[in-house]
């Protein structure tokens, strides 16, 4: 259960310039290259934090496979805290309707700054670090195996490729599209992300309490 119950975070990873960047990438002059290290950048990222977060919850459990009552307990509670931060945050940067500058530099990218674009923002943009870290001690708490954290991981990164994805198949016609996408997103994304983590809210209360 707990594998169904964290795959819909991944919609918060990619809200914000996250999902507008590979959309940008996407219409770049090397954008297979640039697209693939974007990915594998996020990949990396991704995995790294929600490994860290998934060891930093069992070692509250003192070496046994899985956690006492209050070590548990503890741990929901800075889930929750975890996602309250997102969702003021997210909140907070809902009307930035214009992405920042210098995502119009990435038609002329570069893979290697793709790479370090992709690893930067999956895995340090602070409602990313803070949703991967939900994840994992989340999966910890509930005494789940680190590898229910996969299906999270590669949806997150099947939403990051869609645009590259995009123009495999549509060709150039996926120019006129992807903006559009780009706009709706950057404008409506905020919502969806809200509703996500006050789902995943009420399931880490449900635990909490259960």
């Amino acid at each position: 259960m707990s594998l169904v119950q964290v795959l819909p975070l991944a919609i918060v990873m990619i809200a914000g310039p996250q999902i507008l960047s590979p959309i940008f990438l996407a219409t770049s002059e090397k954008w297979r290259a640039n697209s693939t290290a974007y990915v594998f950048g996020a990949f990396l990222s991704i995995s790294l934090v929600v490994g860290i977060a998934y060891l930093l919850g069992n070692s509250f459990g003192g070496g046994g496979g899985f956690l006492g009552a209050s070590a548990k307990q503890l741990l929901y509670v800075v889930v929750l805290v975890l996602l309250f931060y997102a969702a003021v945050d997210t909140y907070r940067k809902r009307n930035v309707s214009e992405p920042p500058a210098w995502m119009g530099k990435l038609t002329t990218a570069t893979p290697r700054f793709s790479f370090r674009l992709g690893f930067l923002l999956l895995g340090f943009f602070p409602t990313d670090i803070v949703t991967s870290m939900s994840v994992g001690t989340y999966l910890a708490a509930n005494g789940a195996p680190v590898t229910d954290a996969a299906g999270f991981v590669l949806l997150t990164l099947f939403i990051l490729a869609l645009p590259s994805l995009g123009v495999f198949v549509l060709g150039e016609r996926a120019e006129t599209t992807l903006p559009k996408i780009r706009d709706w997103m950057n404008g409506n994304a905020w919502i969806i992300s809200e509703a996500v983590i006050l789902l995943f809210v009420v399931l880490t209360l449900q635990n909490l309490f259960g």
